[in-house]
């Protein structure tokens, strides 16, 4: 989001109108139809009809990811229960697909609030994701990184969210606008090392964590390119989400082109 942050183009500023919230909202509001463009868990392209997915974007990680954290105080191989935070469904989803497929068969997941120690009452474990999970205190917990786990036993990047547009929004937006490469140069401009030290000065005061905490948080464990190792691990997630009734087919993502009229960011009408 940094173009759209700092000092916005007036092709930005013209364009599109920004609002925050949770991936598991932003797929709603594009499921209803409230919104033209969001970054969503990459399951929910599986439940929502025509979209397009913006290209060499995402919110990935090759390894460990900090950010998604399952953490129980008995071995995963012991845990029965998990209280989950819904903020992004695709971790929902890596959650049991990690416990049934590797570590002894389904597990009963609870919808709970980021809380920890209510999570740790009410279940074996807790599933974290976000500011939750970079800021728990996890002393005498097992603590499971579940992108690393995913490494682990597949070999696979795993890609968390995506950019997708409402196809039916791209008739409506300005002739030659190219989302594609709006989108990708914002990402561009925020990974410079001067836009990562930004972002951790702002981060830091907010979260209570060191800077050079943040610092390798964003340019170490993220990843931001959709490129073909995280595709290769998308299509591998998915397999394993059909083959557990956690989605009801395999989705057919269809990616956008550069300057094609296919546009959480709301297109101004």
């Amino acid at each position: 989001m940094w173009d759209f942050e700092h000092d916005p183009t007036p092709e930005i500023a013209g364009n599109f109108e920004v609002s925050y919230t949770v991936p598991s909202i932003c797929a709603q509001s594009l499921r209803e139809g409230t919104a033209d463009i969001g970054i969503i868990p990459v399951i929910a392209t599986a439940a929502i009809p025509d979209l397009a997915i913006l290209p060499d974007v995402a919110i990935a990680a090759r390894n460990a990811v900090r950010s998604i954290l399952l953490i129980s105080e008995m071995p995963i191989e012991e845990i029965r229960t998990v209280a989950v935070d819904t903020s992004s469904r695709t971790s929902v989803a890596l959650t049991q697909i990690l416990l049934t497929a590797f570590y002894g068969g389904r597990r009963k997941l609870l919808d709970m609030a980021p809380s920890l120690p209510s999570m740790l009452t009410a279940c074996d474990a807790a599933l974290l994701i976000g500011d939750s999970a970079l800021t728990a205190r996890t002393q005498g917990c097992h603590v499971y990184d579940l992108a690393e786990l995913w490494r682990k036993h597949t070999g696979k990047a795993f890609v968390f969210a995506v950019w997708a547009v409402r196809k039916s929004a791209l008739a409506e937006m300005k002739p030659g606008l190219d989302l594609a490469g709006i989108f990708r140069r914002s990402r561009d401009h925020g990974v410079e090392p001067g836009s990562i030290e930004q972002l951790a000065r702002k981060w830091s005061h907010r979260l209570g964590l060191a800077e050079a905490d943040v610092t390798s948080y964003l340019s170490e464990n993220m990843h931001y390119q959709l490129d073909a190792e995280c595709l290769e691990g998308l299509r591998l997630f998915f397999d394993y989400a059909k083959k557990l009734s956690l989605i009801p087919k395999v989705p057919k993502l269809k990616f956008l082109e550069s300057h094609s009229r296919v546009g959480t960011a709301h297109h101004r009408r």
